[in-house]
């Protein structure tokens, strides 16, 4: 089938995504396979369509899709039986029929890493979501969210800097900006080498409370696994992760303190049997179970360089290592986790774990404006 008959069948009335899979599975001839198998109010508009194109209701939607496409070589139709169309979402049970792409389709042939968190994050998930999309953009991931406020903005931004690559599924139309302070994002998405925009809704569809959870699993479809930075206990980036799970894939999570109500949502996962992490080492290492399915999307396991954060001490090492220097970087005064990680010379996930670990032998605290150290210990 070409763009213009999977347009038609995206268009189709009662059809979703789950429905659809379905009659996928069975790969009927088009068109009568399609007609015998279509619920009958579908099969009734597919046959209008087919029969008499000018009088469909179909029509104008799809032929301003293929408009759109045929307007800048960097616009593409993606659908099921296109060579792009990429393998991993067609593993889930309800791939999209359609996806409008905007940006370098080449982002599709790396190994996808979802990032997401809250929308109103700490400084520090901020700097942590930068810090893992850094580096695991320059090991040859891309850096997979939805360009919403906060944690994924911060970690599609930073993929780009480094001249990474980076996907963001949209909750609207392919032309629609959402949120509307990220458009400088969106067009580096666009037209940026890496960057890539998808969007499953028509042109000119506005952003509705019910498409963002539909975005999210095509977010997570896309990647081997999911990472959630910071998440509050009722928190979008959780559907994220419920749905990582139910797709099969990888599912990370960054400790924080107990303290922070931004991350309670991600001390519920932990608990509840999400791989720690705390550097990008930890990821990789888990993810390469998936090279032997997924051939052309294979990791790469070696670096070009060792990031500047990155220590050459085994992370079993580290986290036996006595803390002194940290306690000592500790005082009455509240310090920043910045401050800390200048101090006592560790990474960010590095002090975030010896900090979690200290707060939990009751050795620091966390107070408004950074880390304090319980005095008499």
């Amino acid at each position: 089938m070409n763009a213009r008959e999977w347009l038609a069948v995206f268009a189709l009335p009662g059809l979703g995504p789950q429905r659809l899979a379905r009659i996928v599975a069975q790969a009927p001839e088009w068109p009568e396979g399609w007609l015998a198998l279509l619920p009958r109010p579908a099969a009734a508009a597919l046959r209008l369509w087919l029969e008499h194109p000018a009088r469909s209701p179909l029509t104008p939607a799809i032929e301003a899709s293929l408009a759109w496409e045929q307007a800048a070589p960097e616009h593409t139709l993606l659908h099921r039986d296109h060579p792009d169309f990429p393998a991993l979402l067609s593993e889930i049970p309800d791939p999209p029929a359609v996806l409008w792409a905007q940006g370098d389709l080449h982002a599709l042939g790396q190994p996808g890493l979802a990032v997401v968190g809250s929308r109103r994050p700490t400084a520090e998930g901020a700097a942590n979501a930068r810090t893992f999309a850094h580096d695991l953009a320059r090991r040859g991931f891309c850096v997979t969210s939805g360009m919403a406020l906060g944690i994924d903005a911060e970690a599609q931004r930073a993929a780009l800097d480094i001249g990474g690559a980076s996907i963001a599924v949209l909750a609207t139309g392919i032309d629609v900006i959402y949120p509307a302070r990220h458009r400088e994002l969106y067009q580096r998405l666009g037209s940026t080498p890496g960057g890539l925009l998808l969007a499953e809704h028509p042109l000119g569809t506005r952003a509705h409370p019910a498409f963002f959870p539909r975005r999210n699993r095509i977010v997570t479809g896309l990647s081997l696994g999911t990472l959630v930075v910071e998440a509050a206990e009722k928190s979008g980036s959780l559907v994220s992760a419920r749905l990582a799970l139910e797709q099969g894939r990888e599912l990370f999570a960054l400790p924080t303190s107990l303290h922070n109500v931004q991350a309670r949502g991600s001390l519920q996962l932990l608990r509840t049997g999400a791989t720690l992490v705390c550097e990008s080492d930890d990821i990789v290492a888990e993810l390469t179970q998936w090279a032997g399915h997924y051939p052309s999307c294979q990791p790469p396991l070696q670096r070009d360089e060792a990031p500047p954060h990155a220590s050459a001490e085994p992370l079993d090492a580290q986290a036996d290592a006595p803390p002194d220097e940290l306690l000592a970087a500790l005082g009455a005064t509240p310090t920043p986790i910045d401050a800390l990680v200048q101090q006592a010379g560790l990474s960010v996930g590095e002090c975030q774990q010896r900090l979690l670990m200290l707060e939990l032998d009751g050795r620091v605290a966390q107070q408004p404006g950074g880390w304090i150290r319980r005095m008499g210990l």
